[in-house]
């Protein structure tokens, strides 16, 4: 009596067991299992032509065609990319599941629950039920299956890489140096101011004085505003007159003022904030961003903030009538860092 109480507590309701297993009809006829496989690869197969099929669609049908159709008005591209994409996924789906209601084992199986935590002969009899998992897949039988899967589930990455691939030129030393890491500085470019695009005479700016400038070659991407937005982000400029003998000017870098006339880079390096805050008793510069300081009496190198680079410094000189040109490009990448930037060739206090 006592015993069957127990069951009664442990078991209120009596275990039905598991039912009659009844086999399918792809288990008993050949044929029907060979058109099951047939029928999953097929859906797998058809992946990679819809993968294909969309990579073409990218690249050839054009962006100006367009879908009309009960009351839709929409770009032809984004609608056929979104269906083959859409249709790929969907028979990978439609794959799966029918392989698993048809072809893989049928058997059901039941166990006791038990504690979260395991002991080593749990685990390994776990570990050997999910080799049975993989024997009941049928997988190793179903070649053309297995076969048709392994292609189709690489082919479902291409309609993901082909849109990142394209969207740009990848990023190499060629590539960063033609673009990110240049300006449109360069050998006798007259420096000029940022809203006026006046030239600046050497012999008109005062010791103390700060200007914001510009290339004056800016003035040519009027037309573009896109273009002049980015030119501008690089190369924008501030140009300060310093005493001389109050300012540390490295013999490296003589012939890059005119009497206490330097220029720097007007873009933070730190996150790329533009700065002017000056201090003219000091010679620092302060960025309002994040209140990185640069010491412009001394090469621009960082006194205080979390900049870990100094300013970019612009080798200028005067033309024959006495106005402040370029002499060429900055010589380091302007702006904050990134991961492939050749940090070498950054000025560093004390360096000569």
């Amino acid at each position: 009596m006592s015993s069957d109480l127990e069951v009664t507590r442990t078991h209120p309701v009596p275990d039905p067991g598991i039912e009659e297993h009844v086999e399918r009809w792809v288990d008993v006829d050949p044929a029907a299992s060979r058109r099951a496989e047939r029928q999953v690869a097929a859906c797998f197969g058809l992946v990679p032509l819809l993968a294909l099929g969309f990579v073409a669609v990218y690249f050839f049908v054009p962006k100006t065609w367009a879908v009309q159709f009960a009351g839709l008005h929409a770009p032809a591209q984004h609608v056929w990319l979104g269906l083959l994409s859409g249709l790929a996924i969907l028979l990978v789906g439609i794959g799966a599941v029918q392989w698993a209601r048809l072809l893989m084992g049928d058997q059901e199986i039941s166990e006791e629950r038990h504690l979260a935590s395991s002991d080593a002969a749990t685990r390994e009899e776990a570990l050997a039920e999910v080799h049975e998992g993989i024997a009941q897949s049928d997988l190793p039988r179903r070649k053309l299956i297995g076969t048709t899967l392994k292609i189709a589930l690489p082919a479902l990455v291409l309609p993901a890489l082909v849109p990142l691939l394209d969207m740009g030129p990848w990023p190499g030393p060629g590539t960063r140096a033609a673009t990110i890491e240049k300006t449109i500085w360069a050998e006798g470019i007259h420096l000029v101011t940022d809203v006026t695009y006046k030239r600046i005479k050497a012999t008109d700016m005062a010791v103390g004085e700060l200007v914001n400038a510009a290339p004056e070659n800016i003035k040519d991407l009027s037309g573009e505003p896109a273009k002049a937005a980015v030119a501008t982000a690089k190369a924008a400029i501030i140009i300060v007159r310093m005493d001389p003998a109050t300012i540390k000017i490295p013999a490296s870098r003589k012939d890059w003022q005119v009497d206490g006339i330097l220029c720097y880079s007007k873009i933070c390096t730190h996150v790329g904030c533009p700065i002017s805050l000056w201090e003219q008793t000091t010679h620092h510069l302060l960025c309002p961003c994040h209140q990185s300081t640069f010491d412009l009496g001394n090469s621009g190198v960082v006194v205080f903030g979390p900049a870990g680079r100094s300013l970019p410094q612009l080798p200028i000189t005067t033309d024959a009538d006495g106005y402040l040109v370029a002499r060429s490009d900055f010589t380091v990448p302007v702006g904050p860092s990134y991961f492939e930037r050749d940090s070498t060739h950054d000025y560093k206090n004390g360096d000569n």
